[in-house]
């Protein structure tokens, strides 16, 4: 796989994504304390810090959490002070550099009234979390066989200027049909006549949905890794003293 840089030796606000959608165009989904914050609880369960160098972060997301709090936090591999890693995932981010998008005449938007379906299919499919307000977080499609939904596509994080497709799934019986790439062209479709820029993100160790995306216009940006990290018992001492 090939890596790109988007303008390299600089920072990028895809280097940060949730934080820069939470202050951005999704901030009415965002609890914030200082220079932390998180997606509301219902709606998706990342958190951010503004800079995960400074001291001052994790202390704001200490109190955002809580004592004794957990935080899935992109990017960080030892963990600060105050703070103990209790799992990590590898993902790469890979970025549109020549999707064709295009709407599909059979996907059907879906909204709150299709969640019991969406978390039916998500729970078979395991393409990642999936909460009961992530449809409002944007433009979500599905397709329907005979009224059963049987593969799903749609948009999650949204810094200024990109839109993140995600949740792409497929019900096993239904798979090797293209339905996947005809709704991420779909979702793309949307994300691109508002002006913005597709991205995604993808397990390291899921080589064929990584070869798909290349294949239909993806570029492997970066490679990153996901962190769960617990605030330890010290950490609470030292705040509260």
């Amino acid at each position: 796989m090939s890596v790109t840089t988007l303008d390299a030796g600089s920072s990028h606000i895809l280097d940060n994504p949730a934080w820069a959608a939470l202050t951005g165009p999704h901030a009415h989904f965002a609890e914030r304390m200082g220079h932390a914050a998180r997606y509301h609880q219902d709606v998706a369960p990342f958190y951010a810090v503004s800079d995960e160098d400074d001291p001052r972060a994790w202390v704001d997301l200490a109190a955002l959490v809580g004592p004794g709090g957990t935080a899935s936090v992109r990017g960080v591999t030892e963990a600060p002070e105050g703070w103990e890693v209790v799992g990590t995932g590898h993902g790469v981010q890979l970025v549109d550099t020549g999707l064709r998008a295009e709407p599909d005449p059979e996907a059907v938007r879906l909204g709150p009234a299709d969640v019991p379906e969406i978390l039916d299919l998500v729970a078979r499919t395991e393409p990642g979390p999936y909460l009961p307000r992530t449809v409002e977080m944007g433009t979500y499609l599905g397709i329907r066989y005979r009224g059963r939904l049987i593969a799903l596509a749609g948009e999650r994080l949204h810094p200024p200027g990109w839109t993140e497709i995600s949740a792409v799934c497929t019900d096993p019986a239904y798979r090797g049909r293209g339905l996947a790439t005809r709704l991420v062209r779909a979702v793309a479709a949307g994300i691109k006549e508002r002006g913005e820029r597709p991205f995604l993100h993808a397990r390291a160790d899921n080589a064929n949905a990584i070869r798909l995306y290349e294949s239909i216009g993806f570029t492997l940006r970066r490679r990153t890794v996901f962190s769960l990290l617990r605030q330890t018992e010290a950490a609470v001492l030292e705040e509260t003293a």
